[in-house]
């Protein structure tokens, strides 16, 4: 008898561990997906609880809607104690992802949304969730792309510069990496939008596809220039030439012969517009004779310009152009080129030059309010009569319109040189006497414009 129960004991405990083993991950992962999708997160969340237990390296998926679940529970939720608790079961979620799925796993987003959980969630100190945003940035800074982690992380690293963690050049060398990775990002946005936008004016019909990319990537745009704004208002009076100048002349002769300190400086100077001063002087001629670059003569042509020599000042901008690397610099330089052949009235190596600045920068959006602006001034010398010349506007237009869709921080003013160009456009019953109907081709070639555009379905 002893045997047999000893027997029966064993054979439980075999069927009870086999059982175990062989739990219905698939079936278990199904239902929690199905939940998921239909944002019934509390079943989810049992579902959820059970590939963890039972099945934690079973798939990706386990994690990847965890995130989702967690993420809306959170929002839902109004108790302050069960909100910690869920942005922490948010935070295991996550690591364990990393931890069972390295390879799969971009540490920039995922550690920069543990940071950011943690600091909507007060979890931990500031300086803890601080070193996780840093990681992410350090290790994985092409998918650290949220708008407001980005933003969060620069303002901690301030905060922590006034509580003595850091020195103030350690802050703008992270001020000025953040710009880059900022431009960056939406040089990307407006690469994907600009062809649609193209299409539109056009008049051809965009899928729903290429509708939803062109929407995600105009909020995108939105996002992170309101993000590059607030990054700037943190740093505030801190940039300012008081600040700065006094910075640099404190440490000028102890590194004046070091070209990596000297670049930096002068970078800094001019980015805020301190060029009228002795001291910038006194650095870019020590950066030139240490290294001449494209920076050190974008400084020596900033210097002609302040001295009224403009053809000295164009000479050093486009050695400058020339040297330059680093696309977002060059177009930046282009754009200056720009500007000054068009305050000379020269338009057509205005436009030259403008366009070159959007090829090297997409998202530099006032390159086409620049152009919209040329085009305007020069419709009376455009087209064999009255109706050909106002079609100009026609084409100013759609150029202003670009402006505030690749950059929305000019769309108040974009959207106004639309309305005063198409105010001063042929009418409905002009186009009505051209007997157009819409889709016509107007060309531009009585002038420099060398451009046309369709008559609009008015």
């Amino acid at each position: 008898m002893k045997t047999n129960l000893f027997s029966f004991i064993f054979l439980f405990a075999s069927f009870f561990a086999f059982a175990q083993n062989d739990y219905d991950c698939q079936t278990e992962l199904s239902l929690y997906a199905e939940s998921a999708k239909v944002k019934n997160y509390e079943e989810a969340l049992q579902n959820y609880n059970n590939l963890i237990e039972h099945c934690e390296d079973f798939s990706i998926v386990t994690y990847q809607y965890g995130k989702i679940i967690f993420k809306g529970l959170l929002k839902a939720e109004k108790n302050e104690e069960q909100q910690i608790k869920l942005a922490k079961r948010y935070i295991a979620n996550e690591k364990a992802r990393m931890k069972q799925y390295p390879e799969q796993s971009d540490k920039g987003d995922i550690l920069s949304g543990i940071a950011q959980v943690m600091k909507d969630y007060n979890i931990g100190t500031e300086r803890d969730q601080f070193l996780i945003f840093d990681e992410a940035w350090t290790e994985d800074q092409e998918n650290f792309t949220n708008p407001k982690s980005i933003y969060t992380y620069f303002l901690q690293m301030v905060n922590l510069l006034d509580e003595g963690e850091f020195e103030l050049q350690e802050v703008f060398q992270k001020y000025d990496e953040i710009q880059a990775h900022l431009e960056e990002l939406e040089n990307q946005q407006a690469l994907v939008a600009r062809p649609l936008i193209e299409k539109q004016n056009n008049q051809e019909q965009l899928t729903s596809s290429e509708q939803r990319n062109l929407k995600n990537a105009e909020l995108r745009l939105k996002n992170y220039d309101v993000i590059r704004n607030s990054v700037d208002k943190v740093i505030g009076s801190r940039a300012d030439c008081e600040n700065l100048i006094p910075m640099f002349e404190r440490d000028f002769e102890e590194n004046k012969n070091d070209i990596e300190w000297i670049g930096n400086a002068a970078d800094r100077l001019f980015k805020k517009e301190c060029t009228d001063s002795d001291f910038f002087v006194q650095v870019v001629a020590q950066q030139h004779k240490l290294e001449p670059s494209a920076k050190s003569a974008l400084y020596l042509g900033q210097l002609s310009f302040d001295k009224k020599d403009i053809n000295q000042a164009m000479k050093y901008f486009k050695e400058s152009a020339e040297l330059e690397e680093n696309k977002p610099d060059k177009a930046k330089v282009y754009y200056r080129i720009a500007n000054t052949y068009k305050d000379m009235g020269n338009y057509s190596n205005a436009r030259n030059y403008y366009k070159k600045a959007v090829q090297n920068q997409p998202s530099l959006g006032i390159v086409y309010l620049k152009v919209a602006d040329m085009y305007a001034k020069s419709a009376n010398d455009c087209g064999d009569d009255t109706f050909t010349k106002q079609a100009v506007y026609w084409l100013a237009a759609e150029y202003a319109s670009k402006a505030g869709r690749v950059s929305p921080k000019l769309k108040s003013n974009a959207n106004q040189a639309v309305e005063s160009y198409t105010a001063r456009a042929p009418k409905k019953s002009d186009v009505f006497q051209k007997n157009y109907s819409g889709g016509e081709k107007i060309e531009f070639n009585s002038c420099w414009i060398k451009e046309s555009v369709l008559v609009p379905n008015l």
